[in-house]
């Protein structure tokens, strides 16, 4: 089992390799959510994650026999890019195997930074146990993302600076894949400050942690925006340190997440990616469990995809009211798609799409519909628009 002093260790053997970055306090984020929110900026490393962590300090601890027969890491990501980056610093051969279905975000993340990337399987597991194959073949080293003391020991060096930064903290909320995160944080917090509260946070369908927790069978699976929650199983070493160190765990719906990412967009400027939001969607799901409260997030990862990045954005307009489709039925006149766009112009709507329809579905030939996309400032602004356009006759109706 990792201890403080292991953790201690791992912090100065990792000193200025990796990022000490900031704890910093939200206020627009305290506001939503009722607590006192401080961001821990893991988003900021070399290769946006705090998997760097553990990865340096169980490459830096390799004896010379096992630099020379190089590593390998099975990885949905961020641990490949952690241990790609720095095994290509100290001259160490690493092959990386990552899941078919890993973002192309990642995918490049691991290409450019010089390792043998494979990719292979469907599921972690799968390239898992390709990994531990190839390993098994070729004498490599396996690095494992979560369930190794080094790693893990690594990893709870993000809670000795939060603690550094803010010794009178409540609470940590902390996201959960294979648990290696929050058994680093959780031995850290509980041996330098036992009273602050270490809440696990899950993704509803990847919460292997909670279900093991709780004495269950582990049932996970589907899609998910948060790929770095998408673990099949907990580390046992992991899942030993979370029964004994763990306060709870909370779970969190895929659109809870999705309006983490874009609050964090929109109210901190900074980019995170499904697992790195999970944090706040802690909080905005869970608020009366933290409101008062003085509570650390780490933004654990900042690689989004940016097609996903994209959706992720103007769904999140969607679900505010912000973008709206407005259904019109034309009168087959000149002048008349001239008159509702300026209507809508005056009432401060932002046309973004404008698709005219003369032959497929339209009640009548003599009766043109057309479909708008507008942008407004929000739900009240876009009902206040289509009241505008009820009063100068337009016949118009507001599409789910």
């Amino acid at each position: 089992m990792p201890s403080l002093h292991d953790i201690e260790a791992a912090a100065r053997r990792i000193a200025g390799a990796v990022v000490r970055t900031p704890l910093l306090h939200s206020r627009t984020l305290s506001a939503l959510t009722g607590a006192e929110v401080f961001l821990k900026f893991e988003n900021l490393q070399f290769t946006a994650s705090f998997k760097e962590r553990g990865a340096l300090n169980k490459l830096l601890q390799l004896s010379p026999s096992e630099r020379a027969r190089g590593v390998i890491a099975m990885s949905a990501g961020n641990h490949a890019q952690g241990v790609a980056y720095h095994a290509a610093r100290l001259g160490i051969r690493a092959v990386i195997v990552m899941p078919k279905g890993t973002p192309n975000t990642k995918v490049r993340g691991t290409e450019v930074l010089g390792a043998d990337l494979r990719l292979e399987g469907d599921t972690l597991a799968d390239a898992a146990a390709f990994a531990r194959d190839l390993a098994q073949r070729e004498g490599l080293v396996f690095v494992h993302p979560y369930d190794d003391a080094d790693v893990i020991a690594g990893q709870g060096t993000v809670a000795l600076e939060i603690l550094e930064d803010c010794p009178d903290l409540d609470c940590m909320v902390v996201p959960i894949g294979g648990g290696g995160l929050i058994a680093g944080m959780a031995v850290a917090a509980k041996a330098l400050r036992p009273g602050v509260r270490v809440i696990g946070v899950e993704s509803t369908r990847y919460c292997a942690m909670y279900q093991r927790l709780a004495g269950q069978a582990v049932n996970v699976g589907g899609d998910t925006i948060a790929e770095g929650l998408a673990v099949r199983d907990v580390g046992d070493l992991a899942l030993a340190l979370c029964k004994e160190l763990v306060d709870e765990v909370v779970l969190v719906e895929e659109d809870t997440i999705e309006q983490a990412i874009v609050a964090l967009v929109e109210m901190e400027k900074t980019v995170a990616e499904g697992a790195g939001a999970a944090g706040l969607a802690a909080l905005m799901a869970h608020g009366d469990k933290f409101r008062g409260q003085r509570v650390a997030i780490p933004l654990c990862g900042g690689n989004i995809d940016t097609r996903l990045l994209s959706a992720v954005l103007m769904r999140g307009l969607v679900r505010d009211g912000r973008l709206v489709r407005l259904h019109v039925a034309l009168p087959d006149i000149a002048g008349s798609l001239a008159k509702v766009t300026t209507l809508i112009g005056e009432a401060g709507g932002n046309i973004v799409e404008v698709q005219h329809q003369r032959v497929f579905g339209i009640a009548s030939v003599k009766t043109p519909e057309v479909e708008f996309v507008i942008e407004t400032r929000d739900k009240a602004h876009t009902g206040a628009l289509v009241a505008a356009l009820e009063v100068a006759g337009v016949k118009v109706a507001l599409l789910a």
